[in-house]
């Protein structure tokens, strides 16, 4: 009597910010792509609801109701008139608060689970509009492959994609606030003029024609400069990436993540071996995109697609 979803983390192949609005958020145009590297998030029937997690880093996991899969799980549950009496184990292989939409993923991987498991029969619709609920980077997750998303990221596009794209992504030693790098975004934009948002048409083509060398060339982060500015130290890494033979490097959204696009797998794994021996990031993981979105796993255990996608 479980249920377990499997759900992939993301890179910002563009991320553009636009200003502040009265409420806070800040308009976003912000290509997404789901990459191989997965959380899996398990759900049981329990007498209360409760979280707990294993993998790297899973000592920095709430484990409270402030975790995104805790309040996916009450959020289906309020809207379909139970309890959310369940366990979630969150088995971790995301990064955590790396800017990879971890914290994102185990919300969506929670939500189609406990669907699953309670056989609500939420409609596609309804767990996305309670993906947006819960948070901008959610409704990617559940969705996966690629999209753009506007708004505050939350209202997806999907995006053709033509082909394979190979990364390495660089782990920093620590974090970094989310809402903080937003913060330093806008300190370092005061008295300048910050465009509305708009998707690359360069970086749309590239995505559909499988280009990796013209995905090199479009990709972009606005929110790079202010991790840089409370991060300083992954300008090395950045460095370091480029200088072994990585098409493009970034910060993956708001960091500390870097992300490095490369031609093909023997190439990742120079990139990755330069990154570790420079002792400028913690760790280093290598994967491929676009990967498929929340997957139940089914009792075989074959992966099969959420119903609707």
């Amino acid at each position: 009597m479980s249920v377990t979803v499997r759900v992939p983390a993301k890179v910002n192949v563009q991320l553009a910010v636009g200003p502040a609005r009265p409420d806070g958020f800040h308009p976003l145009a912000n290509v997404f792509l789901a990459v191989g590297l997965y959380d899996e998030v398990t759900v049981t029937p329990a007498d209360e609801l409760r979280v707990t997690c294993e993998g790297p880093d899973a000592d920095q996991v709430p484990l409270d109701r402030t975790n995104l899969a805790a309040r996916a799980a009450e959020a289906l549950a309020e809207r379909y008139g139970r309890t959310p009496g369940v366990h979630i184990h969150i088995a971790k292989d995301i990064p955590v608060a790396g800017g990879m939409a971890g914290g994102s993923a185990d919300g969506a991987g929670a939500l189609v689970a406990c669907d699953a498991l309670w056989g609500t029969g939420a409609s596609r619709g309804e767990l996305l509009d309670i993906c947006a609920e819960l948070g901008s980077d959610v409704p990617f997750s559940l969705v996966g492959g690629a999209a753009l998303g506007v708004g505050r990221g939350e209202q997806l596009t999907p995006l053709e994609v033509g082909g394979t794209f190979h990364w390495v992504f660089a782990m920093a030693g620590r974090g970094l606030s989310t809402p903080a790098v937003f913060r330093e975004f806008d300190r370092l934009g005061e008295g300048t003029d910050i465009p509305e948002p708009v998707a690359s048409q360069e970086l749309l083509a590239a995505l559909a024609k499988g280009d990796p060398d013209a995905l090199a060339a479009a990709v972009s982060n606005d929110l790079q400069p202010a991790a840089l500015s409370l991060f300083p130290e992954l300008a090395g890494t950045l460095a370091t990436g480029r200088a072994a033979g990585a098409l493009a490097a970034l910060v993956s959204g708001s960091g500390p993540t870097t992300a490095f696009l490369v031609r093909d797998p023997e190439s990742a794994a120079a990139v990755a071996q330069a990154l570790v021996a420079s002792g400028t990031c913690r760790t280093v993981r290598t994967a491929s995109g676009p990967a498929p979105g929340a997957t139940v796993a089914g009792p075989d255990p074959v992966r099969r697609p959420v119903p609707g996608t």
